[in-house]
């Protein structure tokens, strides 16, 4: 049996086959992730604000300081959120790595065994999968072990920096869209403008979504503008009673 013959047989087989496996995809598609999350946040939640506002007074004052308040808090709260969770993942992955390293370490021979067992267990039979255990633990066995029985590639850890950094910058442009043309359209439009950009710019983040996660497009964008429109609706509809009250 050839080489080629064991790097194919020990490769995981997805469901595209033509997706990259190349090495950093996975901090790639984590600060996609963080950056079309936070976009969606920034638009729907500021989205919300304004037209809350709008629905409370007709100062447009009043109003983009309440955009602004909302923008900045969110674009905050977002990078500390992304920051906080991808660092547990982080030390997560870091631990199991380490634990990896002293089995290899200290138990080689029950290690080998186990990922052998791993290929027996994806269809292999058991001097095959024996043959790719000892090739793969040979040329890096950490990295062999953790992506067999870790689903973790050791030379691609997750950054929580790389996360919050996207996070709070996505949001805060994608709070920008409702905050601007709330502002700057006349008021007797700005409210059905609003709206409009919100929708075009939802359906944009769920399609996004979807190609990321291999969804179905339709499904997502549909999500994703009727959270919008809820959202705007729910916050109008208490801005207006809220401010008929006060008023």
């Amino acid at each position: 049996m050839s080489a080629s013959d064991l790097d194919d047989a020990a490769a995981p087989i997805g469901p595209h086959d033509d997706e990259p496996h190349e090495r950093g995809l996975n901090n790639r598609l984590n600060w996609l992730r963080a950056s079309v999350l936070g976009a969606n946040d920034g638009i729907v939640s500021t989205a919300g604000i304004v037209i809350g506002a709008v629905g409370a007074t007709s100062d447009r004052t009043a109003i983009v300081i309440a955009g602004v308040a909302g923008l900045a808090a969110g674009a905050m709260s977002m990078g500390a959120g992304e920051y906080v969770s991808v660092s547990t993942q982080r030390d997560s992955e870091l631990a199991l790595l380490a634990k990896e390293r002293r089995e290899l370490r200290d138990e080689p021979e029950e290690e080998l065994a186990e990922l052998a067992g791993i290929y027996v267990g994806k269809g292999l039979d058991e001097a095959l999968a024996l043959e790719v255990a000892k090739a793969l633990t040979a040329k890096d066995a950490l990295g062999a072990h953790a992506e067999a029985e870790l689903g973790i590639d050791p030379d691609d850890i997750t950054s929580p920096w790389n996360a919050a950094f996207a996070s709070t910058v996505s949001f805060t442009l994608g709070a920008l869209l409702p905050l601007l043309t709330i502002t700057l359209v006349s008021p007797s439009a700005r409210v059905l403008v609003t709206v409009v950009a919100v929708v075009l710019a939802l359906a944009l983040t769920g399609w996004t979504s979807a190609r990321l996660g291999y969804g179905k497009p339709g499904r997502a964008v549909a999500r994703n503008i009727a959270g919008g429109l809820f959202a705007m609706a729910v916050t109008y509809a208490i801005g207006t009673a809220l401010g008929t009250q006060i008023g």
